[in-house]
């Protein structure tokens, strides 16, 4: 399948109308050298690259000019082989506050392909018929930040100045494309009451899905730009709490409704594959030791699987709830006495092997680092376009690799 991807570019904050009050990227602080986090991108013998620098915080120069996305669309075509068979609208900014939109869409709609928008709030939508315009310009996907039905509610925490023509344009579009609508829940602002509101309303209107987000405010939570809180005095939800909530409004719309960092009930994901004793019976034996590192969700999930296969390898966690997010300070937080003398880290974490070694052995026993898969599993927001039987392959081969590497590098 040969995908197109449309970068407009854009900057969180000020390419999307103003921070919505809960935006993970508000409080970043504008640095001109700000301090690199590391990561897989990063040379072997220096700390450091765009990806962990810039991009982590989208540090953008604003939205591009729609004749330099022009020439990007032109040159990539001419780079690609095959059939284009999906285009998607991506950028830091929001697509619907892009000054050209309109004149974008109909410069994607000529190529007469499938037209998604990656992610949307809806703020830029002034005119409630920009809805039908689009899906005659090609549009048949898009990811609606919805927060909440009700209009005050917008208006109030995402800063949308038109609410009324934002949910409207939203209205028309689940009627007419796939649409799958997302909302960060906050406990007292749009959780309760009102988020049964939502995903009523998103049900009569026709949305293929919604995904909850658990709101993060803390930096083990997630926040690595030290940007903590977001919301001052702001209450979070326990990750049972949150996955409690997403099994009852699942089970009781008609309405595929999945959480992030947990969970999608409808595919038993994350780590479904717990559930398929054959499928666990298939993957590889551990026959060495090692020690991994994981986030504190994910870690009795992964310890689980490894112990279906062997249990010569022990994961441990730092504070960091998600996997991804760990940083070289959550490192100093584990028990180096615990540590086998070969330590996996997960695969898309920010940190930089080098630092990783230095961290992990400063208890005087020299250990190797390892960076492991980038996947194990798929998370609501990914396992919401797929099957149970391709969540399923995602762990085998996530898993796979993961034993293949604790055999061939551990003790």
């Amino acid at each position: 399948m040969v995908h197109l991807t449309v970068d407009i570019g854009g900057r969180p904050g000020l390419d999307c109308r103003g921070f919505c009050k809960y935006c993970y990227f508000k409080g970043v602080r504008e640095e001109e050298e700000p301090e690199p986090l590391g990561c897989k991108h990063c040379i072997p013998f220096a700390v450091g690259c765009d990806y962990c620098t810039n991009f982590v915080r989208e540090r953008y120069t604003g939205f591009k000019d729609l004749r330099d996305v022009a020439d990007d669309v032109l040159g990539n075509l001419q780079l690609m082989g095959g059939n284009l068979e999906r285009i998607t609208i991506s950028g830091g900014g929001d697509p619907s506050c892009y000054p050209a939109f309109d004149d974008l869409m109909d410069l994607l709609g000529s190529m007469e392909v499938p037209i998604h928008i990656g992610y949307t709030s809806g703020k830029g939508f002034d005119d409630p018929d920009m809805g039908d315009r689009m899906v005659e310009q090609g549009l048949t996907e898009v990811s609606f930040t919805v927060f909440s039905v009700n209009p005050e509610l917008r208006r109030e925490w995402m800063g949308d100045q038109t609410p009324e023509a934002s949910l409207a344009v939203l209205e028309k579009l689940c009627q007419k494309i796939d649409v799958y609508a997302a909302a960060l829940v906050i406990p007292g602002v749009n959780d309760g009451e009102d988020l049964e509101r939502t995903c009523k309303w998103l049900e009569e209107k026709g949305a293929k899905g919604l995904i909850l987000m658990r709101f993060a405010n803390r930096e083990e939570q997630g926040l690595i730009l030290k940007n903590a809180p977001i919301v001052k005095g702001q209450r979070v939800q326990t990750i049972s709490a949150f996955r409690d909530m997403v099994t009852d409004l699942n089970e009781r719309h008609n309405l595929r409704i999945n959480g992030t960092p947990l969970w999608d009930p409808t595919l038993g994901s994350p780590f479904a594959i717990l559930n398929e004793p054959e499928l666990l019976e298939k993957l590889p034996r551990v026959r060495k030791h090692a020690s991994l590192i994981s986030g504190s969700i994910a870690a009795r999930y992964v310890q689980d699987v490894l112990d279906a296969c062997g249990n010569k390898s022990w994961v441990h966690s730092p504070k960091k709830e998600i996997a991804c997010l760990i940083t070289r300070d959550d490192l100093k937080e584990i028990d180096l006495s615990s540590l086998e003398k070969v330590v996996i880290i997960p695969g898309r974490s920010f940190v930089h092997e080098m630092e990783a070694t230095e961290i992990l052995s400063a208890d005087g026993v020299r250990r190797t680092v390892i960076r492991g898969p980038d996947t194990l599993t798929a998370d609501a927001e990914t396992s919401m376009g797929m099957t149970r039987n391709e969540v399923l392959q995602m762990e085998i081969d996530g898993f796979s690799s993961l034993i293949y590497l604790i055999n061939q590098n551990g003790v």
